[in-house]
């Protein structure tokens, strides 16, 4: 691998290892005075999706270690599922999402973010199958923390707590380029380095195609004479993060993966 030009400018990322204990000092939640009818509202409809730049690394949380669950063997799990509604509604989850009561949603302590459960109240042998996007609940003898609309579909909401029994619905990856357009709505990029010079931006994009044999991305920043340069895109996070990884050990130590969607763009 060649050496590259010193006038490099390294973007750092940043992201967070574990969920803020100010999220779950919060007292009682509640449910809004007026809501829409959730009774009928349909399951998440389970499709592949890949991990979430944010919230899948093991963390510690109140002296207590989380490890991430490994989905490449079935996974279920017994216990108390509880809910949480107004006091986070319109608030990020931990994998950076924004938290809607009215969605089948549900957060738990060490599933990959995101993921999908069937959730079964033994109680009354209800059934409903959520996207878990969230970290928690951290309150012994819980399992799961679910939406409104979810308690609500599982008769939850009214009594506060219900005994339940999780199973993780394991979803193949897609075989070919086609079909990640309707499994994954993000492109990922590997971020390597910025430049201020156009030129010689243009130079590296070159050197960097044939170096890494990989798409190269090269863009002018919005607010300033700077070029980004970035490998990708990618529909498969797996390869972005192959290619990160490459990057690290060849001239770009602190290389890291970004998210774009609709031309929107959030380091994580």
């Amino acid at each position: 691998m060649r050496a590259y030009p010193i006038i490099l400018l390294l973007l750092l990322a940043g992201c967070s290892s574990a969920p803020s204990n100010e999220r779950y000092d919060i007292a009682d939640d509640v449910a809004p005075e007026s809501s829409p009818t959730l009774d009928h509202i349909e399951d998440a409809q389970p499709r592949y999706e890949a991990r979430s730049l944010a919230g899948n690394k093991d963390y510690t949380l109140r002296g207590q270690d989380y490890q991430i669950v490994d989905t490449s063997t079935p996974f279920s799990e017994e216990g108390y599922a509880s809910w949480y509604g107004k006091k986070f509604h319109g608030h990020k989850t931990s994998n950076g999402e924004i938290y809607d009561m009215y969605s089948m949603t549900a957060a738990h302590k060490t599933l990959p973010l995101p993921s999908y459960v069937r959730v079964t109240n033994t109680d009354n042998g209800k059934t409903a199958i959520v996207r878990v996007n969230d970290r928690g609940p951290f309150h012994q003898g819980r399992i799961i923390d679910l939406s409104m609309a979810a308690a609500v579909k599982l008769d939850v909401v009214k009594h506060g707590t219900a005994p339940v029994k999780i199973e993780l619905i394991q979803i193949p990856k897609p075989e070919f380029t086609d079909e990640w357009q309707s499994a994954n709505p993000h492109f990922y990029f590997v971020q390597l380095a910025a430049v201020t010079d156009e030129a010689k931006a243009k130079q590296m994009a070159t050197q960097l195609e044939q170096d890494f044999a990989t798409q190269v991305d090269l863009k002018k920043a919005d607010s300033a004479e700077v070029y980004r340069l970035r490998l990708g895109p990618y529909l498969d996070r797996d390869e972005a993060v192959l290619q990160r990884d490459k990057a690290k050990t060849n001239q770009f130590p602190q290389a890291f993966i970004i998210t774009s969607q609709r031309e929107l763009e959030q380091k994580q």
